[in-house]
């Protein structure tokens, strides 16, 4: 999956599930701030993210994780150790 794709899902399903402009999610920009996620909203996005991309993480994963930018390494990361 080219990191073009990652962003695009990502954007899609962070905009349905959170309920946030897919504008306002922008590689510099601070996830939680910009998502407003809360404890329970890591519960979800550890859901959807399973449900999107296939591999299974933890709010703990969730510590080096500040930028949207960080996200899509995360994302490319994990999907590149399951190739």
């Amino acid at each position: 999956m080219s990191r073009e794709e990652i962003i695009a899902i990502t954007k899609r399903f962070l905009s349905e599930e959170f309920e946030v402009e897919q504008d306002s999610i922008q590689d510099n920009k601070i996830l939680k701030d910009t998502l407003e996620l809360d404890s329970l909203d890591y519960v979800d996005l550890v859901v959807v993210i399973e449900e999107n991309f296939g591999f299974k993480t933890t709010a703990e994963d969730f510590k080096s994780i500040s930028t949207f930018e960080d996200f899509y390494n995360f994302v490319e990361r994990k999907l590149g150790a399951m190739a």
